[in-house]
């Protein structure tokens, strides 16, 4: 009988291409009936140490496993007894489900291919296998490309002044997901794989509640930081503007946080517990842990901010991350002085009306503007 058309192997392109599409069919199809079937591809093409090692343990983490196993061993072989006409169709189902969501109706293995639970079930198995052999091509490379895609992947911004909070597709509907609470001007992307989680901070700070999964840790990386949870409650600030201007900050209101430098295994990480915080420079140098209240991680969750003997230049900076001060300091002298306090955002001009009290300062109109100088005796 001919070797149905899946074995031959494709091109880097059409193999992307493959395992893209694969990607799209497997979001809709029984987890435990792809797990199985790449497992079988993989034993197909052999495995090494670490590969037997990583299918020793999926195969001793429940008994479905290798029940599923046994039955998808079985089904790749029938497949390669079918006939290269009932593969193609097989293949077509599959270029169906692969479609963006908009262009096509979910496609199911059993429609238009006979009729009762048995084949029904027998198909969907099949579909499964086919997609993962054709995927895998000659070797382990289609499948690697596979597992290497994020099965989800999104951006999320917040305008000046905007707050908004998301939640991540990382847990089952009934768990609830990972959430991921903005602040004003932050923007990140949100990835997620079958081995981790992982968020990019590329600007701003956000606050992460994180859905416990042993299974995938969950990375932030923000400047030269990783940091590192698996369930936790913790907050990333990373500006390029305002308090702690080019620094990572981390601080943890619950759980357990490991900190390192993203570059560096070398370097050994920085455990942090709930009410520590610590901090990194540019080049990823971690400084000390300090102490902090566990309620008074992210105040902006609560529209404050708050000054420790803060340059002034720097507090300015901070509120114009929230909205537009008119404010301008032009001398340094000025930019220098230290303030301190906690202050609503959203009631800026009390902090104005505390200036000239708290500095030895006055505010001189600059046409739109207003300039903050120094008051002469």
């Amino acid at each position: 009988m001919n070797q149905p058309s899946f074995h031959r192997p494709a091109a880097a392109a059409e193999a992307e291409a493959d395992a893209r599409a694969f990607e799209a069919f497997a979001q809709d199809q029984d987890a435990l009936d792809i797990e199985a079937a790449t497992w079988a591809a993989r034993r197909r093409n052999g495995l090494d140490a670490q590969g037997q090692a990583e299918f020793d343990a999926w195969l001793a983490a429940a008994p479905a496993h290798a029940r599923a196993l046994e039955d998808m061993q079985a089904t790749l072989g029938q497949l390669r007894q079918m006939a290269p006409a009932d593969v193609a169709a097989l293949r077509r189902g599959f270029e169906r489900q692969a479609r963006p969501a908009a262009e096509r109706r979910r496609w199911r293995p059993d429609q238009g291919q006979g009729q009762g639970a048995q084949r029904r079930s027998w198909l969907a198995h099949a579909a499964a296998a086919l997609l993962v052999v054709v995927v895998a091509g000659a070797g382990w490379g289609g499948i690697e490309r596979w597992r290497a895609l994020p099965s989800f992947e999104q951006a999320f911004a917040t305008e000046r002044g905007q707050q908004t909070v998301v939640t991540l597709p990382d847990a089952d509907a009934d768990a609830g997901g990972s959430t991921l609470q903005l602040d004003t001007s932050t923007r990140l992307q949100a990835q997620l794989f079958r081995d981790r989680r992982e968020v990019q901070l590329q600007d701003g700070q956000a606050l992460f509640t994180v859905h416990s999964d042993a299974r995938r840790p969950f990375h932030v990386r923000a400047g030269n930081l990783r940091i590192t949870v698996v369930g936790t409650k913790f907050s990333v600030r990373h500006t390029a503007a305002g308090l702690d201007a080019g620094r990572t900050v981390v601080a943890v209101e619950q759980g357990h946080v490991r900190v390192a430098r993203a570059d560096a295994a070398a370097a050994a990480p920085v455990e942090l517990l709930a009410g520590q915080m610590v901090a990194g420079d540019a080049s990823g140098h971690i400084g000390a842990v300090a102490q902090i209240a566990p309620d008074a991680v992210a105040p902006w969750r609560a529209g404050r901010v708050s000054f420790d003997n803060t340059p002034l230049a720097q507090a300015l900076a901070e509120f114009e991350r929230y909205r537009s001060t008119g404010l301008v300091i032009n001398d340094p002298a000025v930019a220098d002085l230290r303030v301190g306090g906690s202050y609503n955002v959203q009631q800026f001009a009390r902090f104005v009306d505390s200036l000239a009290l708290m500095l030895p300062v006055r505010l001189i109109p600059r046409g739109e503007q207003r300039e903050i100088v120094l008051r002469r005796p």
